[in-house]
């Protein structure tokens, strides 16, 4: 299992304090730091079930600059968001978490949270 936190959001505090209640085993990737290649943010949408307008985070001031609100949200603007998220990795929801099983979950809640938990 492997967590991607901003180690400055209260959602991934909460959300690395449950997992260390839980005793899980995990590891945590700072992703501002060890920033998600497209590819690998192909990967953790394909495990989400979601497209990449479905974790951006629209406030941010990035996020604005680049007129993310206005993108079209279709197949064909599929790789501008993609490559959007991975060069501005502010705008990547969080926190994320893969769980063994292949699947992963926007952890914002203490219930995704054990959802990710649940997973084998």
């Amino acid at each position: 299992m492997e967590i991607w936190i901003n180690p400055a959001c209260s959602k991934c505090r909460g959300a690395i304090s449950l997992l260390d209640a839980e005793g899980a085993d995990y590891t945590v990737r700072r992703y501002l730091e060890d920033v998600p290649t497209e590819e690998e943010i192909r990967e953790v949408l394909e495990r989400l079930g979601l497209e990449p307008w479905d974790i951006t985070r629209t406030q941010e001031a990035a996020a604005k600059e680049l007129g993310v609100r206005e993108w079209p949200r279709d197949a064909d603007a599929r790789d501008r968001w993609i490559a959007a998220l991975a060069g501005h990795p502010r705008l990547i929801q969080r926190p994320i978490i893969t769980a063994d099983d292949g699947t992963a979950v926007v952890a914002r809640t203490e219930e995704a949270v054990r959802e990710a938990l649940g997973r084998k």
